[in-house]
């Protein structure tokens, strides 16, 4: 009886947080329909609600943004825009902050967060998992050796961890991609790989 409950539990939990998290999602996203005019929302046109239009919405205004940024009267304008931005007091402030650390993480540029590594951590004797980021040109000059940034992300919260240097010889480069390695993370060990993102048969006695 037990282990026919666990094996349920097994099943059913992460795909109702997975329902749960998709309909949040959906939900959320559909609200940026109230930011078009009246008459041009979707209930003036469909005879009943069609969950997930805000997403399509959201994906053509985000790929419509892309294609004017990329050419040069569009980077010129935001260019100036976002300069005018960062003059605004606390707003500009926070833009900054936001906007680097989104740049880190979402260009293709640079090997921030490319490689996957091991650091010793929390004392010698442990090895932890860590992204290597990149360093300061001022931290940079200060040391003698080669020294590489990396972020160590906490268990089971990964946005959250602590910013190091440390010298590259005492790393291990992995050949994990940063996927794996967030999974592995997020699941605290217990799915490390793609292969092991199995249902498990509960095994107890």
């Amino acid at each position: 009886m037990k282990k026919f409950l666990v094996t349920g539990l097994l099943v059913w939990v992460p795909l109702g947080i997975t329902i749960w998290v998709l309909n949040l999602t959906i939900t959320t996203m559909d609200r940026t329909l109230l930011l078009l005019p009246q008459h041009w929302q979707p209930v003036n046109f469909l005879p009943f609600p069609v969950p997930g239009l805000g997403i399509i919405l959201t994906f053509a205004v985000v790929l419509l943004t892309g294609l004017l940024i990329r050419n040069v009267f569009g980077q010129r304008l935001w260019a100036a825009s976002e300069k005018g931005m960062l003059h605004i007091p606390f707003f500009g402030n926070i833009y900054k902050g936001v906007k680097q650390v989104s740049d880190t993480l979402l260009s293709g540029s640079g090997n921030s967060f490319r490689k996957v590594l091991l650091v010793r951590y929390p004392h010698p004797e442990a090895w932890s998992l860590a992204f290597q980021t990149n360093v300061p040109n001022e931290v940079a000059g200060r040391f003698d050796d080669e020294y590489v940034a990396v972020f160590i992300p906490t268990t089971p919260s990964p946005v959250n961890g602590f910013y190091f240097f440390v010298r590259k010889v005492d790393t291990i480069v992995l050949d994990m991609t940063v996927d794996v390695a967030l999974r592995s993370i997020v699941s605290m060990g217990v799915v490390s790989d793609v292969s092991s993102a199995q249902y498990p048969t509960a095994n107890i006695s």
